[in-house]
């Protein structure tokens, strides 16, 4: 029994120890972490008996520690057991505790630690709080100002200005977008407005919106050599014809045509202001193409002199004299042998030595008689009885009849007819090239003067303008600018010679184009007044005169074409309307302008005649409707008398018409035939 208690007490001894040891070890190590309680309960059971925590569900949420008999339960650093005395929960270290904490205690396992509101950050000492000034790092990219808030910052702009897209960067509002600003070309926002302005090359108007361009040309400051041209932004020079702009864009040079282009002249190249003309060495000339060249012949080509024979030498031309002649001093008139001196030939005025024989002649004013010596008065128009209506004029051996002025011969050679009371718009077109000359240039005008003598000039009968040209087309007069043959006449006087260029072409287009135009005092196409151009030119035009006469010709016009020179026949036919040989008068001289005046009269009068059968018949058909104009009515009275025929033409203005009513009008005549003889015997 003994042995047995002294078992039992030394059993409990050692129990009584081990418990001591482990409150011990627990003591000391209350404040280690879960390993050091892990290694007291594997301490316990490996040195000590075994345990209760082993051998029952203790139920402990954290740690079970055997004590003698039984255990206990207990918890991790910073917990504490519920009532239960199995459950832990943390411990509330900031309610059970002092913590200091300025904003907010926040517990953690076995302590605690402070922290701060939004926008605030502990201090070093882990207690207090400070604001955060997060616009301290780079302004957060702010472009101008950085504004803190409680847990954050913004961007804010200077005055002036709204904050982009972006929420960093500024930018000036755009007025321009916000209102109808009302700009023209251009709108500029500003800081709290905005203003116009024009682009390029224009400047702002007084009323600040509108722009009007800048006209730098006119300011003078260009530097363009020749001419400045205002473009939508700025200017830029430009040359005259046969010129072209350097490469500085300011200075001009003349365009060697010849040069830069495949001219294909047989010979010599010669540059001229808009082109090249090709031209031949001495002793040739230029063939049809204007190109090759053939061996001139002077005798053709040069108004040489020569009386009787002209003959070429290679460069130049002699004359000579036919057989029986010998070439006087001058090298270009002849002389015959003189055989009048030689014999006793009897002429009683003059004798004519041909060289071979010789032939009497009589003093001006005389004809040769019968036996071709003796000579006689030659005033024929006295002494036969010559029929002239007019006027009867003596012309060497025989006589020529003419009319007044106003009139012209008929196609009998002796009567007169006045052409000029029906209507005509006639429109001059008459070349002033430097190949006429002015001397020529004045036979043209008296030309001009001829035609109208021809015509009655008013705004009922004939309307007349005239046109020069040149290089250029000059209007002289228009269809409405005179409506007396007096003042029109001093008109054709006092015409300037233009003596350039031949741009025939040019002519018929503008004479086409405006001058049979209402405008310039044309009368309507309705109106059936005959439309009528007469061209005059001395040579080939340098354009093409096809195109506006075929033009002019399908509008209405019909055109004469007079023409004096050579190798222009073609054109003329080109010009002229169809019958070619009623609308185209010829000839090589200018002596011939007087013979083309009286056959263009009679053509011009012709075609009246034609006018009015025309208008009568339509008049007649009731196609053509009367104008509202003033009429004017003539009406012609035949006096016949017993060897003679009076005619007398009364003019009347619409319906002012009288009457004369004669008691014997056997007597009225009787005394009238006396009167007319008496006057015709004075004459």
């Amino acid at each position: 029994m003994m042995l047995l208690f002294l078992k039992m007490l030394a059993v409990i001894n050692v129990l009584t120890l081990c418990s001591s040891l482990i409150a011990l070890v627990a003591f000391a190590l209350m404040t280690l972490k879960n390993q050091i309680e892990s290694l007291t309960s594997v301490f316990q059971t490996k040195i000590c008996v075994q345990h209760m925590c082993s051998i029952t569900h203790h139920g402990c949420d954290h740690f079970c520690i055997n004590i003698p008999g039984s255990y206990v339960c207990k918890c991790k650093h910073g917990y504490i057991l519920d009532s239960n005395q199995r459950r832990c929960s943390i411990q509330d270290l900031c309610e059970t505790e002092k913590h200091e904490c300025e904003h907010i205690c926040v517990n953690t396992p076995g302590s605690y630690v402070c922290q701060c509101y939004d926008g605030y950050e502990l201090e070093e000492d882990g207690k207090n709080c400070f604001i955060v000034d997060y616009c301290a790092l780079n302004n957060q990219g702010c472009q101008h100002e950085c504004i803190n808030t409680e847990d954050s910052y913004y961007c804010q702009c200077h005055k002036g200005f709204v904050l982009n897209p972006d929420k960093k960067t500024c930018k000036r509002p755009d007025h321009c977008a916000l209102q109808n600003h009302g700009c023209q070309q251009e709108c500029v926002s500003i800081d709290e407005s905005y203003f116009c302005q024009c682009k390029q090359g224009f400047t702002l108007n007084p009323d600040k919106r509108t722009c009007k361009r800048i006209n730098i040309c006119s300011l003078g400051k260009h530097g363009c050599q020749h001419e400045c041209v205002s473009t939508e932004e700025s200017y830029l020079c430009k040359c005259q014809t046969g010129y072209t702009l350097n490469r500085d864009g300011k200075t001009c040079r003349r365009i060697d045509y010849c040069a830069e282009f495949n001219h294909g002249c047989e010979q010599l190249c010669l540059n001229t202001r808009e082109s090249y003309i090709c031209q031949c060495s001495e002793g040739f000339i230029i063939n049809d193409d204007l190109k090759t060249c053939a061996r001139a012949d002077y005798c053709l080509l040069n108004d040489h002199g020569c009386e009787h024979l002209c003959v070429n030498t290679g460069t130049s031309y002699t004359c000579q004299c036919i057989e029986g002649y010998v070439l006087h001093s001058d090298g270009k008139t002849c002389k015959h042998i003189d055989l009048c001196k030689l014999v006793d030939h009897g002429c009683e005025h003059l004798c004519d030595s041909d060289g071979e024989s010789y032939v009497c002649k009589c003093h001006e004013g005389f004809i040769l008689n019968k036996d071709r010596r003796t000579c006689r008065n030659q005033e024929i128009c006295k002494s036969i009885d010559h029929g002239c209506e007019h006027i009867c004029v003596n012309n060497n051996n025989s006589y020529v009849c003419e009319c007044h002025e106003g009139f012209i011969l008929w196609n009998d050679g002796k009567t007169c007819k006045r052409c000029n009371e029906g209507p005509i718009d006639l429109v001059f077109v008459i070349d002033g090239s430097k190949s006429l000359g002015e001397n020529n240039f004045e036979i043209v005008k008296e030309f001009v003067l001829g035609i109208l003598d021809s015509l009655t000039i008013s705004p009922r009968a004939a309307r007349v303008g005239l046109l020069q040209y040149s290089s250029q087309v000059r209007t002289e007069f228009t269809l409405k600018q005179f409506n007396t043959a007096k003042d029109m006449k001093k008109a054709v006087t006092q015409i300037k010679y233009m003596g350039k260029g031949s741009m025939t072409g040019l002519a018929l287009k503008q004479m086409t184009e405006r001058s049979f135009t209402e405008a310039e005092g044309a009368r309507r196409i309705s109106a059936n007044v005959p439309r009528v151009s007469v061209l005059f030119t001395d040579g080939r035009a340098q354009d093409d005169v096809s195109e506006w006469a075929v033009k002019a010709k399908q509008s209405g016009i019909t055109i004469y074409a007079i023409g004096i020179g050579k190798s222009i026949e073609k054109e003329l036919q080109a010009i002229a309307s169809d019958p070619a040989e009623k609308h185209i008068f010829y000839a090589q001289e200018f002596k011939a302008m007087e013979e083309i005046t009286e056959k263009l009269q009679k053509r011009i009068c012709e075609d009246l005649k034609d006018y009015q059968e025309t208008t009568n018949q339509l008049h007649a058909m009731n196609l053509l409707s009367e104008e509202p104009e003033t009429s004017t009515l003539a009406i012609t009275d035949v006096l016949s008398c017993s060897n003679f025929a009076v005619h007398h033409k009364y003019l009347f203005k619409e319906k002012q018409l009288w009457t004369k009513a004669s008691a014997n009008p056997s007597d009225d005549k009787k005394d009238l035939c006396n009167l007319h003889r008496e006057n015709y015997d004075d004459e």
